[in-house]
């Protein structure tokens, strides 16, 4: 969480997401709490969500992201949270956190799991043969799957706008993409895009984030790396706007620089830009999240910064 003093008066406020949190946000969410003695941690977030009418931009509630405010806002000492309510489900009530995000363990998964780990390369497998596409709704466990045992980073909810696809050669699972909202503050971004504070705040929804990128370990195909970020990248935008009610302009990458060289990215048109502070996405995070990463773009549109400054629609 971002959090600084803003305005004349002294008063601190939490920013979280472009949302600011002051005084009286913290009364209403403590007076919330109280008021809902009993309720989950859901539960709770739903409500604020309501009475703030805090939607994401196709139009569903912000449970997720609400869920994870009220998690640092606990962590932090602003407010105390009931105890997690583990393996609970209310009678005639399935939990309502938006169900995108949730992974069905009941669901049996198809396609992604299981899969032969056996080494395959051009030999094997037609490499001209590649489709990459969004993955569907029972293919999220699997997907969660590999990238926990095989992505140096493991697996974690994305929260907010994401979109999860899946590259196959010749029918075979071969690679997992993971995209997400943007990165909040990144210097050598903003110099690039040549934005304001405010004009950030207004467009930063239309800045896409590669979260994850693995070519499953038994692949060995030359290139296929950048040929599944080329085929992505292609149809990334059209394919948000479906699901987010919106279309992206810019994507970015961080690449840790101590294990990875970025040769997929380079491969495929990226632009570099230099290092992050070593922040993480939203501030803080696992310690890997913080070291010092490479910095990736790649422009979806011809007039990506016009648009991102405000210039063009």
């Amino acid at each position: 969480m971002d959090a600084e003093v803003v305005g004349g008066s002294g008063a601190k406020v939490l920013r979280y997401r472009s949302r600011e949190i002051g005084d009286q946000e913290l009364r209403f969410i403590r007076a919330t709490i109280e008021r809902g003695e009993g309720l989950g941690r859901t539960e709770l977030a739903e409500a604020i969500c309501r009475a703030w009418d805090w939607r994401q931009r196709n139009g569903a509630l912000s449970v997720v992201g609400c869920l994870d405010l009220l998690r640092r806002l606990a962590k932090e000492g602003h407010i105390e949270l009931p105890a997690p309510q583990r393996g609970v489900v209310r009678p005639g009530r399935r939990a309502r956190i938006e169900r995108d995000y949730i992974v069905d363990y009941g669901a049996a998964p198809v396609e992604l799991v299981p899969i032969a780990e056996e080494r395959l390369g051009p030999a094997e497998l037609d490499a001209t043969q590649l489709v990459v596409r969004p993955i569907e709704r029972e293919e999220r466990f699997g997907w969660r799957v590999y990238i926990e045992r095989y992505h140096y980073l493991g697996w974690r909810v994305l929260v907010g706008e994401h979109l999860l696809y899946a590259g196959f050669v010749d029918g075979e699972l071969a690679a997992l993409v993971g995209w997400s909202s943007a990165a909040l503050s990144v210097a050598a971004r903003d110099r690039f895009i040549g934005w304001n504070e405010q004009g950030k705040r207004e467009r930063l929804h239309l800045v896409v984030n590669n979260a994850r990128f693995l070519v499953l370990p038994w692949i060995r195909i030359p290139s296929l790396a950048s040929r599944v970020l080329g085929a992505n990248l292609r149809r990334l935008s059209s394919d948000w706007e479906q699901r987010w009610k919106h279309p992206v302009v810019l994507a970015e990458s961080f690449v840790d620089s101590s294990r990875f060289r970025g040769t997929c990215y380079r491969a495929s048109n990226w632009k570099y830009l230099g290092e992050t502070t070593g922040r993480g996405k939203r501030g803080n995070g696992p310690r890997q999240d913080r070291r010092p990463k490479g910095i990736f773009v790649y422009e979806l549109h011809r007039r990506a910064r016009a648009i991102l400054r405000g210039e063009m629609l």
